[in-house]
């Protein structure tokens, strides 16, 4: 494997009363191209009685949160007025811009959860733009050999995914019913990360643990996976940042003090987050402004 590959751990957190394996943002890695954020949840089965994944309302500003769904059903609620479920195959993507709250819960009759989540951070001058919500239940999708290919963001060869997006940015999930091999294309200009969803997956013939997720710098054209059979590798990537990021709790922002003044109007109320209706909770509580 090349030396500037990395091989990151996962490190386990709580999501809405769920376990989920956090890939980035972690100490070895915060960001591949636009992507600031990974949890993988599940796959999991709710016991009987089980409320399943229940988050409250929050806020969320200079990003775009995206969910890839592979089984259950989330709903979703901001405070744009929005209601929608997803499911299997599916892509939700909520640009909060200067700000927006949301809530998601599990769907009642469905004990089966597994997801995948991620964020993307805005550019510096879209960082303010108007919030808004889209939902995706059809995407580009294609058989090579045994291994479905589906465009979840972003252009992959000779397709390209309707989901919006603000600078240059790639999403691809691969789904094997048998083994197989393969070589990928890459853009050099992109920095890659791989993480397998499902089963077992090998990247240039060495082995992808459970939860572990590989960096690639830019510079590759090209890449060999081998995908065991019911296998489901996700790949993402997008040109570097040109300058670091700012991440606390659920804001992203180049700049510490935007971070300083979301946090304040959110604990006071600001007009800016709005609310969520239909979510019988309250809203959830930020952690103490540290860091920053």
């Amino acid at each position: 494997m090349e030396q500037q590959w990395q091989r990151i751990a996962s490190r386990l957190t709580d999501v809405g009363g769920i376990p989920v394996a956090r890939a980035i943002p972690v100490k070895e890695r915060r960001t591949i191209g636009p992507w600031c954020f990974l949890d993988h949840i599940g796959p999991t089965r709710f016991a009987p009685g089980d409320a399943g994944l229940d988050v409250g309302p929050h806020p969320h500003i200079g990003l775009q949160t995206f969910t890839w769904m592979l089984a259950g059903e989330i709903l979703h609620r901001d405070s744009l007025g929005h209601e929608q479920l997803i499911r299997p195959g599916q892509v939700n993507l909520m640009t909060a811009g200067h700000g927006i709250v949301h809530t998601e819960e599990s769907v009642a009759g469905h004990p089966d959860l597994h997801a995948a989540q991620l964020w993307i951070a805005l550019p510096e001058a879209d960082k303010d733009t108007r919030p808004r919500f889209d939902h995706y239940p059809e995407l580009p999708s294609w058989q090579e050999g045994e291994t479905r290919f589906t465009l979840l963001i972003g252009d992959y060869q000779a397709h390209s995914a309707p989901t919006l997006c603000f600078s240059p940015i790639l999403g691809l999930d691969l789904h094997s019913r048998q083994a197989q091999r393969l070589r990928l294309a890459l853009d050099p200009a992109f920095e890659h990360g791989l993480f397998a969803l499902q089963g077992q997956v090998s990247i240039a013939r060495e082995p992808l643990a459970p939860e572990q997720l590989i960096y690639l710098p830019p510079g590759e054209q090209s890449l060999e996976v081998e995908l065991a059979a019911g296998a489901r590798l996700l790949l993402i990537g997008g040109e570097p940042l040109t300058q670091p990021l700012q991440i606390w709790w659920n804001f992203v922002s180049f700049d510490r003090e935007e971070i300083r003044t979301a946090a304040e109007d959110w604990a006071h109320g600001h007009p800016r987050f709005g609310k969520v209706a239909g979510y019988p909770g309250p809203p959830l509580v930020a952690p103490p402004l540290v860091g920053l």
